[in-house]
């Protein structure tokens, strides 16, 4: 994934980190963190700041298609391929 400045169109880093495609992605209601949802059934936490992973979820038995922050940031539901969602707590 890349993470890209809106007003120039400038490049600010690429997030590695799944081993396959990535279909969704959301920020945190802050923008401190970002969630990516993979077909390798793993939803990412990602400090924006620095790139790095702050934390990987897995349960999902199918690529994770939708990706969601409630409102104060501290959960987060993922919709798999699976017919799942799953609630996770995102708080630290």
């Amino acid at each position: 994934m890349k993470l890209w400045e809106v007003a120039s169109g400038r490049e600010l880093r690429t997030l590695a980190g799944h081993s396959n495609l990535v279909f969704s992605v959301a920020f945190s209601p802050d923008g401190m963190t970002l969630a990516s949802g993979s077909w390798d059934r793993t939803v990412k936490l990602w400090e924006v700041a620095s790139g790095r992973v702050l934390r990987t979820l897995a349960g999902h038995t199918f690529w994770v298609r939708s990706a969601s922050f409630s409102p104060d940031g501290k959960t987060l539901a993922s919709g798999s391929g699976d017919g799942t969602v799953r609630l996770w707590g995102v708080a630290e």
